[in-house]
């Protein structure tokens, strides 16, 4: 068994060199968020306090314009999550091109989320997952003019899980509901100096719920034990957590695993959510959680099954020693559409996690 967690100084960045700071980093995005919660309260408090967490509004059967309507996040671009509602974040998380990520967790006040040893956590009805997307100006300076673009909340109602997108009006004042999604530029500077433009997706509805369904029904996909940092079970709002279980490694620090685990981890969050026995993908025979045995429903000597033309000319979803003969990697390395795996989710391929797969399936016996 691992330590409860890992050390929460830990950074990761997108060239997949633990230290750096950028996309999806893990930890130090909840550190930088906490401070940033709290500067942002004592400004707030200074003047008049923010009304509570709309606990009507989300165990309703409306779909708010706006976000504030819900009153989770606070101040410009949403930044400073309200009381209640607490910072969190993942060892390994998904791709999504480069994009800074800022999830939180809403539970009503009296509930708690129920512990589970594989799958999603189970939250009591009541309960918001929020993650934002940005993008710092220059990624050698992440903490500096950070655009907020988009915050998806994810709302257990007594119906079931619902999805709604938010995009950030100019001045960051407030966002405005999405459910036909839309498209966004958004710029940056890599870390290496190279400037970079895309036209930033914003799903709609329909489209959040087929990353987010298992047999059918959505759900979340990323709050999973085993790949999530400290502070909801620190802040007392997981029952019935063992004091130590197993965490799936940081993808890109060898330090916390080895490759082939990391790239396991990799695969699980960034694609098991369909490729599972029980997701959108299920009739590819290509199981690729973090659960899967090794073999040929991890796609390994395994011929596809439902890849069309997306797999080119190539015969083998893992061709062991040969990730030049990987469709896979073919997959994950393009950007047409109807090739491009994952099919939502991203305009640009990720580097750093290509070769981390490349490394794994070069090392193959």
């Amino acid at each position: 068994m691992n330590p409860a967690f890992p050390s929460p100084l830990r950074r990761q960045g997108p060239l997949g060199k633990p230290g750096a700071r950028a996309s999806n980093r893990p930890l130090p995005a909840q550190g930088r968020q906490i401070v940033l919660g709290i500067a942002c309260l004592l400004t707030v408090s200074a003047s008049a306090p923010p009304p509570p967490v709309n606990d009507a509004l989300i165990l309703g059967d409306t779909l708010p314009a706006h976000l504030s309507d819900f009153a989770l996040l606070l101040g410009k671009q949403g930044q400073t999550p309200n009381a209640g509602v607490t910072p969190y974040s993942l060892n390994t998380p998904l791709f999504s091109d480069y994009a800074e990520k800022f999830r939180y967790a809403y539970v009503p006040k009296g509930k708690r989320i129920t512990y589970r040893a594989e799958g999603v956590l189970d939250f009591p009805i009541g309960s918001v997952l929020v993650k934002s997307f940005g993008y710092p100006a220059d990624f050698r300076a992440p903490d500096d003019n950070v655009r907020i673009i988009e915050t998806r909340l994810l709302i257990r109602r007594a119906s079931g899980w619902i999805a709604l997108p938010y995009v950030w009006n100019a001045d960051g004042s407030d966002a405005d509901l999405k459910r036909a999604g839309t498209r966004v530029d958004a710029r940056w500077t890599q870390m290496d100096g190279t400037p970079r433009a895309i036209s930033y997706a914003v799903p709609n509805v329909n489209q959040c719920k087929d990353c987010h369904a298992l047999d059918g029904v959505m759900t979340p996909i990323g709050p999973k034990a085993r790949n999530l940092s400290a502070s909801l079970f620190t802040a007392g709002l997981i029952k019935d957590a063992p004091k130590s279980f197993a965490h799936i490694p940081v993808w890109n620090d060898p330090a916390t695993g080895s490759t082939d685990a990391r790239a396991r981890a990799y695969l699980d969050v960034n694609c098991g959510h369909c490729h599972n026995p029980r997701g959108a993908a299920s009739n590819s025979g290509l199981f690729l959680t973090w659960e899967a045995a090794a073999g040929p429903n991890l796609g390994i000597g395994k011929r596809p099954v439902a890849a069309g033309q997306g797999g080119g000319t190539l015969a083998f979803d893992v061709s062991p020693g040969h990730p030049e003969q990987s469709i896979l990697i073919y997959r994950l390395a393009s950007t047409e559409p109807g090739t491009a795996m994952p099919e939502l989710g991203r305009a640009t391929a990720h580097a750093e996690g290509l070769a981390l797969l490349r490394q794994w399936i070069t090392e193959m016996k």
